[in-house]
Protein backbone atom coordinates (compact mmCIF):
# COMPACT_ATOMS: atom_id res chain seq x y z
CA UNK A 1 0.00 0.00 0.00
CA UNK A 2 1.18 3.28 -0.95
CA UNK A 3 2.49 6.13 1.56
CA UNK A 4 -0.24 8.36 0.50
CA UNK A 5 -3.13 5.75 0.33
CA UNK A 6 -1.86 4.69 4.16
CA UNK A 7 -1.46 8.29 5.22
CA UNK A 8 -4.93 9.20 3.57
CA UNK A 9 -6.76 5.89 5.44
CA UNK A 10 -4.90 7.00 8.51
CA UNK A 11 -6.28 10.71 8.36
CA UNK A 12 -10.05 9.22 7.54
CA UNK A 13 -9.75 6.66 10.56
CA UNK A 14 -8.97 9.72 12.65
CA UNK A 15 -11.72 11.91 11.62
CA UNK A 16 -14.06 9.36 11.59
CA UNK A 17 -12.68 8.60 15.67
CA UNK A 18 -13.06 12.33 16.23
CA UNK A 19 -16.73 12.77 15.23
CA UNK A 20 -17.86 9.44 16.99
CA UNK A 21 -16.78 11.12 20.04
CA UNK A 22 -18.43 14.52 19.41
CA UNK A 23 -20.28 15.10 22.37
CA UNK A 24 -24.02 15.67 21.63
CA UNK A 25 -25.49 18.89 22.77
CA UNK A 26 -28.73 18.45 24.92
CA UNK A 27 -30.64 21.94 25.31
CA UNK A 28 -33.17 22.87 28.49
CA UNK A 29 -35.73 25.55 28.54
CA UNK A 30 -35.72 27.44 31.19
CA UNK A 31 -38.59 26.23 33.42
CA UNK A 32 -38.54 25.64 37.13
CA UNK A 33 -38.72 23.41 38.91
CA UNK A 34 -37.95 21.11 35.90
CA UNK A 35 -34.80 23.20 34.77
CA UNK A 36 -33.70 26.60 35.71
CA UNK A 37 -31.24 29.38 36.73
CA UNK A 38 -30.65 29.94 40.34
CA UNK A 39 -27.71 32.04 41.71
CA UNK A 40 -25.92 31.62 38.41
CA UNK A 41 -26.12 27.77 38.39
CA UNK A 42 -28.37 25.39 36.23
CA UNK A 43 -30.98 23.86 38.85
CA UNK A 44 -34.07 21.43 38.26
CA UNK A 45 -35.08 17.89 39.08
CA UNK A 46 -35.43 16.65 35.24
CA UNK A 47 -32.40 18.49 34.54
CA UNK A 48 -30.43 16.64 36.96
CA UNK A 49 -31.92 13.47 35.86
CA UNK A 50 -31.30 13.96 32.37
CA UNK A 51 -27.27 14.62 33.31
CA UNK A 52 -27.80 11.01 34.83
CA UNK A 53 -29.24 9.40 32.25
CA UNK A 54 -26.61 10.89 29.47
CA UNK A 55 -23.64 9.54 32.03
CA UNK A 56 -25.56 6.44 32.50
CA UNK A 57 -25.99 5.52 28.86
CA UNK A 58 -22.57 6.70 28.26
CA UNK A 59 -23.14 9.63 25.77
CA UNK A 60 -20.89 12.50 25.78
CA UNK A 61 -23.32 15.47 26.44
CA UNK A 62 -23.01 19.11 26.68
CA UNK A 63 -26.23 20.93 27.85
CA UNK A 64 -27.07 24.08 27.24
CA UNK A 65 -29.77 26.48 27.97
CA UNK A 66 -31.60 27.78 25.02
CA UNK A 67 -35.07 29.71 24.77
CA UNK A 68 -37.94 27.41 23.54
CA UNK A 69 -38.43 28.89 19.86
CA UNK A 70 -34.15 28.65 19.16
CA UNK A 71 -34.58 24.61 20.33
CA UNK A 72 -37.72 23.73 17.77
CA UNK A 73 -35.84 26.46 15.22
CA UNK A 74 -33.10 24.03 15.33
CA UNK A 75 -34.95 20.94 14.91
CA UNK A 76 -36.65 22.20 11.81
CA UNK A 77 -33.85 22.90 10.49
CA UNK A 78 -32.16 19.58 11.18
CA UNK A 79 -29.49 20.17 13.75
CA UNK A 80 -27.23 17.57 14.11
CA UNK A 81 -26.27 16.05 16.98
CA UNK A 82 -28.95 17.72 19.19
CA UNK A 83 -31.36 16.89 21.81
CA UNK A 84 -33.83 18.50 24.13
CA UNK A 85 -35.32 17.60 26.97
CA UNK A 86 -38.89 17.60 28.96
CA UNK A 87 -41.07 17.39 25.72
CA UNK A 88 -44.78 16.15 25.71
CA UNK A 89 -44.54 13.65 22.50
CA UNK A 90 -47.35 15.47 19.38
CA UNK A 91 -47.61 14.27 16.54
CA UNK A 92 -45.67 17.42 14.91
CA UNK A 93 -43.05 17.26 16.70
CA UNK A 94 -42.68 13.12 15.78
CA UNK A 95 -42.10 14.47 12.34
CA UNK A 96 -39.14 16.43 13.65
CA UNK A 97 -37.19 14.72 15.92
CA UNK A 98 -36.53 10.83 17.50
CA UNK A 99 -38.12 10.18 20.89
CA UNK A 100 -36.62 8.19 24.03
CA UNK A 101 -38.49 6.61 26.32
CA UNK A 102 -40.69 8.43 28.63
CA UNK A 103 -38.55 9.86 31.56
CA UNK A 104 -40.75 11.53 33.49
CA UNK A 105 -44.57 11.23 34.24
CA UNK A 106 -46.56 14.54 35.46
CA UNK A 107 -49.17 13.94 37.74
CA UNK A 108 -52.84 15.67 36.31
CA UNK A 109 -52.98 19.67 36.28
CA UNK A 110 -54.40 21.39 38.75
CA UNK A 111 -57.09 24.11 38.48
CA UNK A 112 -56.35 27.34 40.22
CA UNK A 113 -58.50 29.83 41.20
CA UNK A 114 -59.71 32.70 43.37
CA UNK A 115 -61.48 31.94 46.87
CA UNK A 116 -64.17 33.91 45.96
CA UNK A 117 -64.25 32.44 42.53
CA UNK A 118 -64.59 28.88 43.67
CA UNK A 119 -68.11 28.64 44.46
CA UNK A 120 -69.19 28.99 41.09
CA UNK A 121 -66.34 26.26 39.80
CA UNK A 122 -67.72 24.06 42.47
CA UNK A 123 -71.32 23.97 41.43
CA UNK A 124 -69.86 21.81 38.83
CA UNK A 125 -70.05 18.15 39.33
CA UNK A 126 -67.25 17.63 36.59
CA UNK A 127 -64.74 19.49 34.36
CA UNK A 128 -66.36 18.82 31.70
CA UNK A 129 -69.69 20.37 32.70
CA UNK A 130 -67.21 23.55 33.75
CA UNK A 131 -66.25 23.52 30.33
CA UNK A 132 -69.40 24.21 29.18
CA UNK A 133 -69.95 27.04 31.01
CA UNK A 134 -70.11 29.97 28.79
CA UNK A 135 -70.29 32.56 32.22
CA UNK A 136 -66.28 31.50 33.27
CA UNK A 137 -63.62 32.72 31.92
CA UNK A 138 -60.48 30.10 31.21
CA UNK A 139 -57.36 31.53 31.01
CA UNK A 140 -54.63 30.12 28.76
CA UNK A 141 -51.07 30.53 28.26
CA UNK A 142 -50.85 31.14 24.18
CA UNK A 143 -48.17 28.87 22.13
CA UNK A 144 -48.12 26.14 24.69
CA UNK A 145 -49.55 22.54 24.70
CA UNK A 146 -51.11 21.77 27.45
CA UNK A 147 -51.31 17.86 25.88
CA UNK A 148 -53.30 16.29 23.34
CA UNK A 149 -56.17 15.91 25.15
CA UNK A 150 -56.65 19.34 27.14
CA UNK A 151 -55.44 21.11 23.99
CA UNK A 152 -58.59 19.64 22.72
CA UNK A 153 -60.87 19.95 25.48
CA UNK A 154 -59.70 23.76 25.85
CA UNK A 155 -60.75 24.04 21.90
CA UNK A 156 -64.21 22.94 22.20
CA UNK A 157 -64.84 24.64 25.02
CA UNK A 158 -67.89 27.17 25.86
CA UNK A 159 -65.72 29.22 28.51
CA UNK A 160 -64.32 32.55 27.40
CA UNK A 161 -60.78 31.84 26.90
CA UNK A 162 -58.27 34.43 27.33
CA UNK A 163 -55.06 33.58 25.71
CA UNK A 164 -52.21 35.47 26.75
CA UNK A 165 -48.85 35.47 26.08
CA UNK A 166 -47.33 35.06 29.50
CA UNK A 167 -45.49 32.38 31.33
CA UNK A 168 -47.73 30.76 34.04
CA UNK A 169 -46.72 32.86 36.63
CA UNK A 170 -48.02 36.15 34.78
CA UNK A 171 -51.26 34.20 34.34
CA UNK A 172 -51.43 32.90 37.84
CA UNK A 173 -51.25 36.44 38.82
CA UNK A 174 -54.10 37.38 36.23
CA UNK A 175 -55.87 34.73 38.59
CA UNK A 176 -54.99 36.29 41.61
CA UNK A 177 -56.07 40.19 40.39
CA UNK A 178 -59.38 38.36 38.82
CA UNK A 179 -58.88 39.11 35.17
CA UNK A 180 -59.72 35.31 34.11
CA UNK A 181 -61.53 33.19 36.70
CA UNK A 182 -59.38 30.30 36.50
CA UNK A 183 -56.66 28.57 34.13
CA UNK A 184 -55.26 25.21 34.74
CA UNK A 185 -51.25 24.83 35.89
CA UNK A 186 -48.72 22.18 35.85
CA UNK A 187 -48.77 20.88 39.78
CA UNK A 188 -44.91 21.12 39.71
CA UNK A 189 -44.67 24.95 38.44
CA UNK A 190 -47.34 25.65 40.74
CA UNK A 191 -45.59 24.42 43.96
CA UNK A 192 -42.79 25.96 42.85
CA UNK A 193 -43.92 29.39 42.66
CA UNK A 194 -46.34 29.61 45.34
CA UNK A 195 -43.21 29.10 47.68
CA UNK A 196 -41.92 32.43 46.15
CA UNK A 197 -44.72 34.64 45.05
CA UNK A 198 -46.20 36.16 48.11
CA UNK A 199 -48.89 37.45 45.63
CA UNK A 200 -50.29 34.09 44.86
CA UNK A 201 -51.01 33.11 48.69
CA UNK A 202 -55.02 34.17 47.38
CA UNK A 203 -55.16 31.19 45.27
CA UNK A 204 -56.36 28.09 45.33
CA UNK A 205 -56.38 24.86 43.50
CA UNK A 206 -58.99 22.46 42.86
CA UNK A 207 -59.40 18.99 41.33
CA UNK A 208 -62.01 17.47 39.34
CA UNK A 209 -62.78 14.10 39.04
CA UNK A 210 -62.20 13.29 35.23
CA UNK A 211 -59.20 15.70 34.83
CA UNK A 212 -57.14 13.82 31.89
CA UNK A 213 -54.13 12.08 33.26
CA UNK A 214 -50.70 13.70 33.52
CA UNK A 215 -48.53 13.23 30.10
CA UNK A 216 -45.11 11.62 29.72
CA UNK A 217 -42.25 14.00 29.05
CA UNK A 218 -39.41 12.96 27.09
CA UNK A 219 -35.90 13.33 25.86
CA UNK A 220 -35.71 14.05 21.96
CA UNK A 221 -33.20 13.78 19.24
CA UNK A 222 -32.32 14.84 16.34
CA UNK A 223 -33.04 12.42 13.30
CA UNK A 224 -29.07 11.74 12.64
CA UNK A 225 -28.23 10.83 16.11
CA UNK A 226 -27.85 6.73 15.77
CA UNK A 227 -30.14 4.40 17.13
CA UNK A 228 -27.98 2.89 19.13
CA UNK A 229 -26.99 5.78 21.12
CA UNK A 230 -31.17 6.38 21.37
CA UNK A 231 -30.66 2.42 22.33
CA UNK A 232 -28.40 3.22 25.52
CA UNK A 233 -30.22 6.20 26.30
CA UNK A 234 -33.73 4.09 26.34
CA UNK A 235 -31.54 0.94 28.31
CA UNK A 236 -30.35 4.14 30.81
CA UNK A 237 -34.25 4.67 31.37
CA UNK A 238 -35.80 1.59 32.15
CA UNK A 239 -33.17 1.19 34.58
CA UNK A 240 -33.88 4.17 36.27
CA UNK A 241 -37.68 3.96 36.07
CA UNK A 242 -36.82 0.26 37.46
CA UNK A 243 -35.18 1.65 40.77
CA UNK A 244 -38.24 4.05 40.94
CA UNK A 245 -36.06 7.25 39.43
CA UNK A 246 -38.60 7.62 36.57
CA UNK A 247 -41.03 9.88 38.22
Amino acid sequence: MGTRLVVALLCWLAAGQALAAEPIRVAWRDKAPYHYWENGRAQGFLLQRARRLFAAAEVPAVFVERPSKRIWRDFQRGKQGFCSIGWYRLPERERLAQFSLPFHVDPPHTLLARAETLPAIRAHASFASLLGDPDISLGVVDGVSYGPELDALIAGSANRVVRVTLPPAGLMQMVAAGRVDYMLADQADWQYLRRRDDGLSGLAEYHFHDMPPGLERYILCSKDVSTQVMGRLNRAIAALSAQGGGQ
